[in-house]
């Protein structure tokens, strides 16, 4: 059973981070987020809703956050190190993380597994050039001590990470319903949109139809990073919070990501 049902729309709309339009009034909005780990309810409320044209897919998230906060605001930075919104596709070969702040930063890197990687068919090599100063190794979230070091722990290894990826015609909006950056205020959270073309999504086809044909499932990992500071210490790792949990804070588990089913 899938985890949740995107549902089609007959129409495009630009994103603003507003989601009180009209695009969203009729949408479905999934059940909150848990804890990534154990599974319990999370501290702040979140929820996502996927909505999908002929010609691109849209998420939004709604966040419970009573401090709004962010300062990293140059592309690529390491957004996962403030509060943040993250959206994963799973491509089977290869995934595409996306992670926004409070100031619409955005981070974004495009993984093919090893095994996997070279296919110049799938993965043309004027985009994923592993001599690129802009490409890694990547062994996984919390795997770097011990034996683990370098290769991780995830049974099929390691994978390219390609930080130079930009994903062609995404967009991306912010809402802040609160004060950014001011401890005094008492805020209500905030509320991102995101839209990619289908067509951009072809390295991540695995031979689905695109746009989705009715009923075709993808793995999306949907989520959130919280800072958390407690008597002056930064909790390690970031309370973390998915519309499915993980059983660990690592979100580079495609298996463990939510089935998403979408449907015409």
């Amino acid at each position: 059973m899938s985890d949740y049902i995107a549902q089609k729309i007959d129409f495009d709309f630009q994103v603003d981070g507003d989601l009180s339009k009209s695009a969203w009034a009729g949408a479905v909005w999934s059940k909150p987020f848990v804890d990534m780990a154990s599974g319990e309810p999370a501290e702040f409320e979140t929820r996502s809703s996927i909505l999908w044209s002929d010609e691109r897919i849209y998420v939004a998230f709604k966040a419970e956050e009573p401090n709004l906060q962010a300062s990293l605001t140059a592309r690529d930075s390491l957004i996962f190190l403030e509060n943040d919104l993250e959206l994963f596709i799973d491509g089977g070969d290869s995934y595409y993380e996306l992670e926004l702040n409070a100031l619409n930063t955005i981070y974004e890197v495009f993984f093919i597994w090893r095994d996997s990687y070279p296919n110049p068919a799938k993965f043309p090599p004027e985009l994923f050039d592993i001599s690129s100063p802009d490409s890694y190794t990547f062994g996984g979230d919390y795997d770097h001590t011990g034996s683990f070091f370098w290769l991780g722990t995830h049974p099929r290894g390691t994978r390219w990470a390609f930080r130079g990826f930009d994903m062609p015609g995404l967009e991306t909006a912010i809402s802040l319903q609160g004060s950014l950056n001011d401890p005094l205020s008492k805020d209500e959270g905030w509320s991102a949109e995101i839209s990619i073309p289908w067509e951009s999504l072809a390295p991540l086809a695995n031979g689905r139809s695109l746009p989705p044909k009715n009923g075709d499932l993808w793995k999306i990992f949907l989520g959130r990073f919280d800072k958390k500071v407690v008597d002056g210490v930064e909790v390690s790792p970031h309370p973390a919070s998915s519309l499915r949990s993980h059983g660990v804070y690592d979100t580079h588990q495609p298996e463990e990501w939510s089935e998403v089913t979408f449907e015409a």
